[in-house]
């Protein structure tokens, strides 16, 4: 019998349960995974808590993963038997051992690329593209700030971004973070919980703010993001992990100087079949050149997917974290 990690109730990580799984046979345009390797990812504390509802109890948990193909549905004709793909985003449910999934999530690994790597890759590598190249199209010459620069999304944009020729800033929790931070080709760090982050910014701008500013953390940093900006600068908030920001008053936007604020998500990003594949093109060629390399700093067998929760939002973690099926 397949086993997976179920919610039947939202809350801390004790409501994930390891449990059998009934693992329906593929339709068509389905194939069934065997899963090798799952991503873990803020979202999924999210979806855990009820801060992100899902649709229904009990429900499965979990956006990313990579496995290898088992057993093609009616009409799949662009994968076979062995094929090795991976996935980020909907449907939910990639804390599992095996899963039916559509074949227009799936893309197929080159060869250059593990499949562990692939799990801890796709979401935030995928939302490290859609950040750089499609909300703000970073240049040569930019200077950006990314919040949790030591995060999983942090560490890529701060490779990414110097590789594009930008000027990186940083938020870090410790020293340790921050030199970890550094290492990425992060510029500037900023240890938030010693330092103004909003004046240390003005400060390496030189008084002009930045273009962009990326943030995850939400609720504690929204308001001095905005701060950072220089008129016309763009506030792009992609998570919350500090808890949500509350209600914005519009004309805020104007007191700052024009500013332009999104909401972004990766579904709206890679909803067509040619913007997933190309967007995960390019990200496999940053990763093949060498640019943008991933390391995998925490690993966890998928049973134990409660602990990992625990210490992804106490902190403990940096870059990473796979758990293996």
């Amino acid at each position: 019998m397949s086993k997976a990690i179920r919610i039947h109730e939202t809350g801390g990580p004790e409501v994930l349960r390891w449990e059998n799984a009934d693992i329906r046979d593929p339709g068509a345009g389905e194939v069934l995974l065997q899963q090798t390797a799952v991503g873990l990812n803020f979202i999924d504390t999210y979806h855990r808590s009820g801060l992100y509802p899902v649709e229904a109890l009990p429900s499965g948990i979990g956006m990313e993963g990579a496995g290898v193909v088992e057993k093609l549905g009616s009409d799949v004709a662009e994968l076979r038997v062995g094929d090795r793909v991976a996935y980020a985003g909907g449907p939910i449910g990639s804390y599992a051992e095996q899963r039916t999934m559509p074949v227009s999530r799936l893309v197929k690994l080159p060869d250059s690329i593990e499949d562990s790597q692939a799990a801890a890759l796709m979401l935030k590598g995928l939302t490290t593209q859609y950040l750089l190249r499609g909300c703000y199209p970073v240049k040569a010459g930019d200077t950006i700030l990314i919040h949790a620069a030591a995060g999983g999304v942090g560490l890529m944009v701060c490779q990414w971004a110097n590789y594009l020729g930008a000027t990186v800033i940083g938020t870090v929790g410790s020293p340790e973070k921050a030199e970890l931070a550094a290492a990425h080709g992060c510029h500037h760090t900023i240890l938030y919980r010693e330092e103004n982050f909003a004046e240390r910014v003005r400060e390496l701008t030189d008084g002009v703010g930045v273009p962009v500013v990326y943030d995850s953390v939400g609720r504690d940093t929204f308001d001095g993001s905005l701060d950072c900006l220089r008129p016309l600068g763009l506030m792009v908030t992609f998570g919350q992990s500090s808890g949500s920001v509350p209600p914005v008053a519009v004309h805020e936007l104007t007191a700052h100087g024009s500013l332009f604020l999104t909401r972004p998500t990766l579904a709206t990003y890679t909803a067509t079949r040619e913007q997933l594949d190309a967007n995960a093109g390019e990200l496999f060629d940053v990763v093949g050149k060498g640019v943008v390399k991933v390391k995998i700093n925490q690993t966890y067998p998928l049973e134990r997917a409660e602990q990992a929760h625990r210490d992804l939002e106490g902190r403990k973690t940096t870059g990473a974290t796979v758990l293996d099926v």
